[in-house]
């Protein structure tokens, strides 16, 4: 065991002897038996990019180990904390990924881990001890005056419209671009209140969501009601690829004058900040629209509305220092 490099142990030496170190299970054949669930999955409950990202972990944790620690495997006994703090060092010193990336795969990993315990593989997750941090950067969001702006303007081209639509649809329902993208007329039901509800599973999470209609989307929903392209693909709107929405966005930024960096997610964000959060909607009521799996998810939009109170309080506050100078000068000049 020594010269092998194996975790030494009075349990490693007793599954030696009794033949138990053939029944235990190795960190990558458990990531492997995982991945090979998910792809069984797509399309049921899993995305595809989830299973991609987690074919991707397989690849860069299989590389840190042949490559940075020359070994071909670990058993789950062998695992510690070391293991999964060089694993984050290797992905960001040896492969440059970036520093939330490198926490996503970290707790990915740490998944895995919780998994294998569930099975009874392992007593405990060796890797619990880490803690993932991630850097969130300030995100935009689109002003009133900004979406204006962009809803009065008429595209000649089919495509910019169609992108336009999206966008205005999102920015008024929270949604994601391929949970619209796979958005059906049968999803549209009539809520409590009499007034039409989006209710569907999300793709992500498989949460699922309800979110009232408001006005301004509902004219964007009977104008493709009868496309020809919607109509083919059973779906509410004619698809279009994430690559290419994003890339028509910049377009119409350009065209609107628009000086922010126009992507689809940023309509989601800015539905969760600006058109919810700003207005007193509760941050569980928006978590719930969302489709959140955590309200933690939902509380880094808090965080903008926050930000954004405190620069208006602070504006506020200047200027009811400067009314309260003047007012102490004119009385001194009496």
């Amino acid at each position: 065991m020594y010269r092998k490099g194996e975790f030494i142990s009075p349990e490693g030496i007793k599954n030696i002897f009794t033949g138990g170190i053939a029944q235990q299970h190795t960190i990558l054949e458990v990531l492997k038996l995982h991945n090979e669930d998910l792809k069984k999955r797509i399309g049921i409950d899993v995305a595809s990019s989830t299973w991609t990202k987690f074919n991707t972990l397989e690849k860069k944790l299989a590389l840190y180990i042949t490559k940075q620690l020359n070994k071909t495997d670990f058993y789950l006994h062998q695992l510690d904390y070391t293991f999964i703090s060089n694993f984050e060092y290797f992905l960001r010193s040896v492969e440059k990924i970036k520093s939330n990336t490198t926490m996503k795969y970290v707790r990915m990993t740490k998944k895995i881990m919780n998994d294998a315990v569930r099975k009874n593989w392992l007593d405990k997750n060796p890797f619990q001890a880490f803690k993932c941090k991630f850097r969130w950067p300030e995100k935009e969001v689109i002003t009133w005056d900004e979406l204006n702006i962009l809803m009065e303007r008429d595209f000649a081209m089919e495509r910019l419209q169609l992108v336009k639509d999206y966008f205005v649809f999102s920015y008024f329902t929270g949604l994601a671009y391929i949970d619209v993208v796979n958005l059906k007329p049968s999803s549209i039901t009539v809520g409590l209140d009499g007034n039409p509800w989006l209710m569907f599973n999300r793709q992500k999470t498989g949460i699922i969501v309800r979110v009232p209609l408001l006005d301004q989307v509902l004219p964007i929903i009977q104008k493709y009601k009868s496309h020809p392209s919607a109509l083919h693909r059973n779906k509410m709107f004619p698809g279009i690829s994430n690559q290419k929405m994003n890339s028509y966005l910049k377009e119409i930024g350009d065209i609107c004058g628009i000086r922010k960096s126009l992507t689809f997610h940023l309509a989601r964000h800015t539905f969760a900040t600006t058109v919810t959060l700003s207005n007193g909607v509760p941050i569980e009521s928006v978590s719930k629209m969302l489709g959140h799996a955590k309200i933690a998810t939902t509380q880094i939009y808090a965080k903008v509305v926050e930000k954004k109170l405190s620069e208006d309080v602070g504006m506020l506050r200047q200027k009811i220092n400067k009314i309260s100078v003047e007012s102490m000068n004119g009385c001194h000049g009496e």
